[in-house]
């Protein structure tokens, strides 16, 4: 007897704070304007995707102390972009990805709750931690946080953020729905927390929302962030697309979650996953090869050098040969604020390999970028794309994808129109969203009304 068929879960990831956007291309639009935002969110919609994510930059990004000009310059407020959002939809779930290490518990679960009553049920929380003084130095706790304690922090701010969720408990009536006055003198909203990050106490003054809590994600790779993930998320925001990788991952995570007394349908796993549409196989291919070349200029693929070889290349000819100097294996100084944190773990190590992926393929510098970088995960036709995704999906490498377009606004309306009606002839996808809020959306239970963040046993 064969197994049910997975229904494919999928989001759209508003681009930027990244290289994906394909700034030339005529159809590229503004990363700051309202409409280019309500255009994406109601392609989501129209699409019945899940939900809309949109990230957080903290700061405009800097490397040898100049500000990057090969990328999104800016972002306005998560919150306030999606509090606008919750007006021009009516089902698509809205996820903010909001800071652990810079912002504070009462703060955040206050906005995440407001935004939970605007949307009538459709907020998420992508929680992440910050690693470096580069952000840091734009508020008041300066510099960084080792990552042991940055997952400790982000561990008791979750549990504290739950802690007000639910100091308005469901079963007792506090107040008159129509007027909001108080029809008793309970304690709503009560709370004491103390703990190593946080000693606070009060009330919590926004009520229970239609969730009770926002849908938590989380998107750390690393072994602590994929127990954070299994102890405490609804959801990860995965790197890991590929067939190999995925299936890995997804394996891991989801062994992990039996120890905290968790099912395996208890936390979603949904890669970030760029495509590109054409009329056949062989055009999306040949799409794909322009759109890589767009996306790394010859200045982008110095800067990318520059984080392994840890050395000013700026006098480096991207067309011509990879340097022939060793990376520099001290203090790491040409992405200021980041000398804690080393994208490549043996910088020596990754340059012998570059180098002879390139003597071997004739490739210049920003010839081995290209290839060696993030490429589209999806490529071909409607059918081979639609194919793709669900064969990923039934065979656990994911419980769907958050796309990634490489133009905004306008990039997801392809795919809209042309994948999605085949996913939904395979009976893979929903014709029509069932329920109102995201967790319907996702299948997630509605949490219990008291705090149930687990720990390991």
């Amino acid at each position: 007897m064969s197994k049910p068929l997975k229904q494919i879960h999928l989001a759209a990831h508003f681009p930027g704070v990244n290289n994906t956007t394909v700034w030339s291309d005529p159809a590229a639009g503004s990363h700051i304007e309202f409409s280019s935002f309500a255009h994406f969110a109601r392609t989501a919609e129209r699409a019945k995707f899940d939900f809309l994510f949109l990230a957080e930059g903290l700061r405009l990004r800097e490397q040898g102390g100049k500000i990057y000009d090969l990328d999104v310059v800016g972002r306005p407020d998560t919150f306030t972009v999606l509090a606008a959002l919750a007006a021009v939809t009516d089902h698509l779930g809205l996820t903010g990805t909001i800071n652990s290490t810079f912002n504070e518990p009462y703060e955040v679960a206050r906005q995440f709750a407001s935004l939970d009553h605007l949307s009538g049920g459709r907020a998420a929380w992508n929680v992440v931690t910050s690693w470096d003084a580069f952000t840091g130095e734009n508020f008041r706790r300066g510099g960084f946080l080792p990552q042991q304690e940055r997952y400790s922090r982000a561990r008791e701010f979750l549990e504290t953020a739950h802690e007000l969720f639910d100091s308005w408990r469901g079963d007792e009536i506090l107040a008159d729905p129509s007027t909001g006055a108080f029809l008793s003198d309970a304690k709503a909203g009560s709370f004491v927390h103390t703990g190593q990050h946080f000693d606070i106490h009060g009330q919590f003054n926004v009520p229970r929302s239609p969730q009770g809590r926002p849908v938590i994600f989380q998107a750390g790779d690393s072994e602590e962030g994929r127990e954070f993930a299994a102890s405490s998320a609804d959801a990860i925001f995965s790197r890991y697309a590929t067939l190999k990788e995925g299936q890995a991952f997804y394996a891991d995570v989801k062994g992990r979650l039996p120890r905290y007394g968790r099912e395996r349908d208890q936390l979603l796993i949904l890669p970030a996953a760029s495509f590109v549409l054409g009329d056949t196989d062989a055009e999306a291919e040949e799409i794909a090869r322009d759109v890589r070349r767009q996306q790394v200029s010859g200045a982008t693929a110095i800067k990318h050098l520059e984080f392994v070889w840890n050395r000013d290349l700026s006098g480096y000819d991207p067309e011509g040969p990879l340097p022939d100097v060793d990376p520099d294996l001290g203090e790491h100084t040409v992405a200021r604020g980041r000398a804690q944190v080393r994208m490549y773990r043996d910088p020596l190590a990754t340059a012998r390999e570059w180098r002879e992926l390139a003597e071997a393929n004739k490739w210049s510098i920003r010839d081995l970028v290209i290839e060696t970088g993030n490429r589209q995960t999806f490529v071909g036709s409607p059918a081979t794309l639609a194919g793709t995704i669900n064969d990923f999906v039934q065979a656990d490498v994911s419980d769907g994808f958050i796309l990634v377009p490489h133009i905004t606004p306008g990039g997801l309306d392809s795919f809209a129109d042309r994948v999605v009606p085949l996913l939904q002839e395979r009976g893979v996808y929903r014709t029509e969203y069932e329920g109102t809020t995201l967790r319907d959306h996702l299948g997630l239970a509605h949490p219990d009304e008291r705090h149930d963040v687990r720990s390991a046993s």
